[in-house]
Formats: C-alpha cells, sequence, structure tokens
C-alpha cells in the first residue's frame, strides 16, 4: 500500500497547536453556544433553569458536568423544528435521521454550519489519505441522510474530482470502479462487503483496481474487518465518525499514517466519556458513553448529547486532539445473555478468526422457554470446502471462552443473508 501520509504543511494550524491554546478557544467557543443555545431555543432555556444553571455559570471546561444532557427524544419531542436556533429562513439545509425507531429528528445547517461541515470533512479525508485531485467514488447514501451530502461536499472542498454513486445497485458500483478508476471509496463496511463480493462474481480481482484508500463509517466495525478489507483490495482501510445530531460525518477521523482511534476536531465538537448508568464523567481512558456539545454549529446547537456509542478518549499523537478509541458497539445494541454483555462487533471478530467462515453474519435472540437464546447465523465463504459442523463449534468455542456465553451456530450458503446498502442490521430481536 501507497505510503499518503499528509504533508505537515497541508495540515490547518489547530491540528497540531498545543494543548493550551486548543483548550483556551474551546472554553471561549463554548460559552458562546451555551449562550446561544440558551437565548435561542425554548428546550434548552428550561432544561438549564431545571438544572439551575445558567450560561455565565460556566467558567471552565469542567464546569460543563453541570450542565444537562440532550437526548435523541429531546429532539424527537421538538420535531420538526422546535431545536432550531435560529429563524427557518435562515436555514440553508435541512436533513433527518430515517424515522425507522421512532419520530425522525431532524437537523437543520445555517450557510456557515455547511461551510464548516465541508472544513471538518475535508480536513477528515486529507488525514485518511486522500489528496486533491484524487477522484472519489461516494457510495454512502444522499437524501435527507447526512452521510452523502457531507463527504460530497468535504471532497470537493478538498479538491476532489467526486462520483456521486450514492448506495444501493452493486453491479453499477463494480462497473463504475472499474471503467471509472477511482482512487478512493466512502461507504459503510458491511456495504464494501457486498461490492467485494460481485467484484468476486464479475471476476473482478478486487486488488487489481485503482482503490487506494476506503474511508469507512456509519456503524460499528472491528480491526480483524479492517484486515480483511485491505488485504482483499490492497488499500488502506480507515474510520470515519460522525452522527447527524452533532454533524453528521466529520466529528472523528483516523489517521492513515497510525490507525489507532479516531481523532476528535475538539475546535469545533467536545467529547466527554460518561458512565451510561450515572452520567457521571469518567476520565479520559476510562470505557464509556460519548457525549458531544457542538461548538460552532449556528442552526442547531447541541449541548451534552448522548450518543450510545461506547469508547473511551485517548491522548492525541498524529494530532494534537484526542482521539476515541473504535467505538466497540452502542449501548442499543448491546445484548445482555445471562447476565453478560455482549456485542456484535466481539462476535465480528471471532468469526473472522475461524477458517472458511465469511464476515456476512446476524446475531438471532429467541427466547423458546424461560432463557433467552442468541444464536449466530453465519455465512460459509464462496469455495470453502471444509465441515461447516466444525467451524461452527470453533466459533461457540472461541465465544464461550472470550465472551463467557453459549451461542448457537448456524453456518449457511453463500449469499444467504440479507445484504445491506446502508448501516448493517447486525441484531434480530424475536423475543
Amino acid at each position: 500500500m501507497l505510503d499518503l501520509t499528509p504533508d505537515p504543511a497541508s495540515l490547518d494550524p489547530i491540528e497540531t497547536a498545543s494543548i493550551e491554546e486548543l483548550r483556551a478557544l474551546q472554553l471561549e467557543r463554548l460559552r458562546w453556544t451555551l449562550r446561544h443555545a440558551h437565548d435561542h431555543v425554548p428546550h434548552y432555556r428550561q432544561a438549564f433553569a431545571e438544572a439551575r444553571v445558567h450560561p455565565d455559570d460556566i467558567t471552565s471546561l469542567a464546569d460543563l458536568a453541570r450542565v444537562p444532557f440532550t437526548t435523541k427524544q429531546d429532539l424527537r419531542d421538538a420535531y420538526p423544528f422546535g431545536m432550531f436556533a435560529v429563524p427557518t429562513e435562515q436555514v440553508a439545509r435541512i436533513h433527518a435521521s430515517s424515522g425507522t425507531t421512532g419520530q425522525p429528528t431532524v437537523v437543520g445547517y445555517t450557510a456557515d454550519d455547511v461551510d464548516m461541515w465541508a472544513d471538518v470533512v475535508a480536513r477528515s479525508l486529507r488525514a485518511a489519505g486522500v489528496r486533491p485531485g484524487m477522484r472519489v467514488h461516494v457510495a454512502y447514501g444522499y437524501g435527507l441522510f447526512t452521510g452523502g451530502l457531507g463527504v460530497h461536499y468535504g471532497a470537493e472542498r478538498l479538491g476532489c474530482t467526486v462520483i456521486p454513486v450514492s448506495g444501493g445497485m452493486t453491479e453499477r458500483q463494480v462497473q463504475l470502479i472499474t471503467d471509472f478508476e477511482p482512487d478512493v471509496i466512502l461507504v459503510t463496511p458491511s456495504y464494501m462487503l457486498s461490492i467485494l463480493d460481485e467484484m468476486r462474481v464479475q471476476g473482478v480481482d478486487p486488488r487489481s483496481t485503482s482503490l487506494k484508500v476506503g474511508v469507512f463509517g456509519a456503524e460499528p466495525w472491528t480491526d480483524a474487518m479492517r484486515g480483511e478489507i485491505e488485504e482483499a483490495l490492497d488499500m488502506h482501510a480507515v474510520d470515519i465518525y460522525g452522527l447527524s445530531e452533532v454533524i453528521g460525518p466529520g466529528v472523528s477521523q483516523e489517521c492513515v499514517d497510525t490507525k489507532d482511534g479516531l481523532h476528535i476536531w475538539e475546535d469545533h465538537f467536545y467529547p466527554e466519556v460518561i458512565d451510561p448508568e450515572t452520567g457521571e464523567v469518567l476520565p479520559d481512558g476510562e470505557e464509556g458513553e460519548l457525549v458531544f456539545t457542538s461548538l460552532t454549529k449556528q442552526a442547531l446547537p447541541i449541548i451534552r448529547y448522548r450518543t450510545r456509542d461506547l469508547t473511551r478518549l485517548l491522548p492525541g499523537t498524529a494530532r494534537t486532539m484526542r482521539r476515541m478509541e473504535k467505538v466497540t458497539g452502542r449501548s442499543d445494541d448491546m445484548m445482555i445473555l445471562r447476565g453478560v454483555n455482549v456485542f456484535p462487533t466481539q462476535i465480528e471478530e471471532l468469526l473472522l478468526a475461524v477458517d472458511g467462515l465469511a464476515p456476512h453474519f446476524e446475531c438471532v435472540l429467541t427466547r423458546p422457554d424461560r432463557l433467552d437464546v442468541l444464536t449466530v447465523r453465519v455465512e460459509r465463504r464462496e469455495g470453502w470446502t471444509g465441515d461447516p459442523a466444525e467451524a461452527a463449534r470453533s466459533l461457540a468455542a472461541a465465544v464461550k471462552h472470550r465472551v463467557g456465553v453459549t451461542v448457537a451456530v448456524d453456518v449457511q450458503a453463500p449469499e444467504s443473508l440479507d445484504r445491506s446498502v446502508g448501516k448493517a442490521r447486525r441484531v434480530i430481536d424475536q423475543r
């Protein structure tokens, strides 16, 4: 794989500024954000009053812990525009979640917000190894979902040539990769696996393509999955993180030269990690639920938003700004089996170490009697001639040893499980 480490001179000065300079900027921007939210969003004005805290009381970053959290339900209760801090005529863009699990959450952007968003995504792509002039194949969905348009604007801001394919039509994805010869692909990791399968069906050697970098986000994925993709395509696979309520993609990014966690762009998004049960702020290095406060957003300032993503904060390496470890899972994706917390990422890591098993799987929860049962449905690899029963026993034993729970394993034929063109659905609860 090519060395795509960026030229230090190409970085934004704040990326390598001192910790002291960064913290001073954060405090200044935090105090502005709290006043802006308090003065223009009735929800925040009421929440601050109930917590008996005023923006003027916040004189240090540590004081942020006195401010109440914001949840997805708060945004749903304010549907559609109740959380906006500017008049709707000043909103340049509206996005929304799919609403598949309830009322959609609606987010808005002023023209300045869209401009900032493009900047942080461009910064993210540069950190990922993307360079001006490269061709970028965007297979994230467009529309109300923030993924497609978010990375599109950032790639253009960086000076790339954008190929806005969107999701779906997997045969065409492969055709365009072959014909247009992009350097970069932006897509969910689970859909990248579907594209890989289609390449093999069409007789395309994945290692022969023009792709040099894959920037994967929108769902948790493991280092084992990184190895699978990098080996198959002979390209760098790096993680990008974001969520609509905070901005969309571009909140944090893994650097191609270190691949050791995602640097958070702390000049725009202030992170905390909390105990998900008590809400207590945890010290850096301890795992908990990730919380974000926006520092520069105008249309939809977000204060201490509970993401439900589980990770920990680590010191900066390639950049001054702190890193977040790859998300291990979401608190709402966590399965509790016999009192043990189980995440799909744990299953993914273990099954990729078993000979003959493909990275296409789903976790099915049932309750045939009084006890819950977890069945891992996983496909065998195309062309593998080993014993599926032995592979199933190997995976079940690995899960029992590493995770501490007993699971059933159902090894199925290739192409038997549903393929995702967006975020993978790993947990199917049939209880």
